[in-house]
């Protein structure tokens, strides 16, 4: 439905922070010029005029995905690189902890504003996901967010539901999860290259414009174009994605000519930085491209009246300048994922001019610490929310003899999820000879430490919902020989040459992975083997994956081709029945060794 058809989503008027942002930024690049003093635009007392120059406090973050507990494992943790080369793990995230850091942050900083860069809900852990993303709207709002971009990941359960998610109400089919009637989000969400196919607009507001005592920001938000090959078909029905660019730019010009020239873009689409290192300085002598990936070219051609870049996505960490098409440097930040991560960036409003003076914008990334006091009333949301979710989320499915990771090119995660659909597959039918599972549908490890009301190496139904949040079901169908081995090829070919999407895959199918090659041919089709047999082109093989695999996502046209096709349950469903089926307290699931790729590099 067009923005303009529904009523202005930011309900609130901040007109000053109780609590404000921090010192301790540093600084990308030097100054051109020494700026006049930034005293504060309050400063009208005895006749006091506000200095030319006022500095805005500008904090972000990206793809937290309703990760309102601290994330576990990997997906909990970042890395520090010291001057001298060594590395350091830091354990980080968890709303209670990111509301302290951001409230602390605040402080002093009278212009301060909280913006992010989509992806908010979405592949959301239990508490969040039961409850369709409410309880993340919910935290968004006690933390002062005002305002973000949509993600592909917010169009995970349709257009309507992103509606409610803005404007509230409850769920159509759920209803009300408390006595309380859902107000949806105190923020507005961006989507300006969003558009209803009928009426040619944005289904949500395409631009916002913060202000205060004359100092005018304003805010553009798109998500990728190809937010449809990664989302189901039913989630993007009746949508149009345009180009990044085109749309952002247009905006700006709409912007400027309503006198604002202080832009940012908030952009749900990332790059990947040299390094994993959240501090890792791009712009470093001897980095060289310090970045890569599809948010450089973004960069490099949005119109220059854009002063900043808040990106998403990738859950890459970085905070690079990139060129804009005048050559002037521009500041490119994301905060890696899961709320570990914030960015502080300083923008220098000029109010002569009412543009970023942009030779002194300076920005950094911070660790979401877990050293610091937790804030109080995210405390208590995520209290409530898991007393409604204990008699579904505490429920034991399942034992593991160790963490089981869900990284690297094959992971032991993926091969136990594909091998759980495997066996799920043969319950429906006896026919079926394998499974593939997508990496980007894994959302977290399994790990063995225990919780709270579980002992070490339990697996319960919350910690599975985690892994497998999307509810696809397993899908049957069947596929030639030829058509399997181009499957595997289209990995690394066609929309994922350039980022390749490994499947996972289940017991009995092998093959040789050559990374020294290019394209396609770095699947070696002599090398694919199930149960030790070559693939006989000509043969019929019954595969299972789940529905979004089934429909042809994540690059795979290939998968989109498949006949007899027959509709089970839920993956998570399948994940569940496997581990019962297979572990005990006594008997627990030891990782799998993740060697049925091999890979030549």
């Amino acid at each position: 439905m067009p923005a303009t058809s529904q009523p202005h989503p930011h309900r609130r008027r901040r007109t000053t922070r109780l609590l404000a942002a921090a010192a301790g930024l540093a600084t990308v690049g030097a100054l051109a010029a020494a700026l006049p003093s930034t005293a504060s635009a309050d400063d009208h007392r005895g006749g006091h005029r506000p200095s030319r120059y006022q500095d805005v406090q500008l904090l972000s973050f990206n793809d937290l995905h309703g990760n309102l507990e601290p994330p576990a494992g990997s997906s909990g943790r970042v890395t520090h690189v010291h001057e001298d080369g060594t590395t350091e793990t830091i354990d980080a995230g968890g709303i209670e902890y990111l509301a302290t850091h951001l409230r602390e942050a605040r402080k002093g900083n009278k212009y301060s504003i909280t913006a992010a860069g989509g992806d908010m809900v979405g592949a959301s852990p239990l508490i969040s996901g039961l409850f369709h993303d409410e309880p993340t709207i919910e935290a968004l709002n006690k933390l002062d967010l005002d305002v973000t971009a949509v993600g592909n990941h917010e169009f995970d359960e349709g257009a309507r539901e992103l509606a409610r998610l803005q404007y509230g109400g409850c769920h159509p089919t759920d209803g009300c999860y408390t006595d309380k009637r859902f107000k949806g989000a105190d923020f507005p969400y961006l989507a300006a290259n969003v558009l209803d196919e009928k009426t040619k607009k944005p289904i949500l507001k395409p631009y916002w414009v913060w202000k205060k005592n004359g100092v005018k920001v304003g805010f553009i938000g798109v998500t990728l174009e190809g937010t449809p090959d990664i989302v189901s078909a039913e989630g993007v029905k009746g949508l149009v994605f345009k180009d990044e660019v085109e749309t952002i730019n247009k905006y700006a010009k709409l912007l400027q000519r309503q006198g604002v020239k202080s832009i940012v873009a908030l952009v749900h689409e990332g790059g990947f930085p040299a390094s994993s290192a959240y501090n890792y300085d791009c712009d470093s002598p001897g980095a060289g491209d310090g970045i890569s990936g599809p948010i450089v070219d973004i960069a490099k051609n949005v119109t220059p009246q854009v002063d900043a870049l808040v990106t998403g996505h990738t859950h890459a960490a970085y905070v690079c300048t990139i060129n804009d098409p005048s050559g002037k440097p521009r500041m490119v930040t994301s905060a890696a994922s899961f709320g570990r991560l914030y960015t502080d960036t300083t923008l220098t409003y000029d109010r002569w001019t009412g543009d970023i003076a942009r030779t002194a914008v300076k920005s950094a990334n911070h660790v979401v610490t877990r050293d610091v006091p937790k804030a109080p009333d995210m405390t208590e949301l995520i209290s409530k929310w898991n007393t409604l979710a204990a008699p579904i989320g505490n429920r034991a499915i399942g034992h593991i003899s160790a963490d089981i990771g869900n990284s690297g090119t094959e992971s032991p995660l993926g091969d136990l999820i594909a091998d759980a659909q495997l066996a799920y597959g043969k319950e429906l039918d006896p026919e079926t000879d394998l499974a593939l599972m997508n990496p980007g549908g894994i959302r977290a490890p399994l790990t063995y430490a225990a919780k709270a009301g579980e002992g070490d190496g339990v697996v319960t139904y919350a910690e599975g919902f985690t892994v497998q949040p999307f509810a696809n079901t397993v899908n049957l169908q069947d596929f030639t020989g030829e058509q399997l081995i181009q499957v595997l090829k289209e990995q690394v070919s066609g929309a994922n040459t350039a980022s390749p999407k490994i499947l996972q895959i289940s017991s009995g199918l092998t093959y040789t992975l050559d990374l020294t090659k290019t394209g396609a041919d770095r699947v070696l089709a002599d090398s694919v083997r199930l149960n030790g047999a070559p693939i006989d082109p000509s043969a019929v093989y019954r595969v299972a994956t789940n529905s979004f695999l089934a429909g042809g996502g994540d690059g795979f046209p290939t998968l989109g081709q498949g006949t007899n096709d027959l509709v089970g349950a839920d993956d998570l469903t399948a994940l569940e029945k496997y581990l019962t089926t297979n572990s005990s307290a006594t008997n627990p699931i030891a990782p799998p060794k993740a060697d049925r790729i091999t890979v030549v590099s």
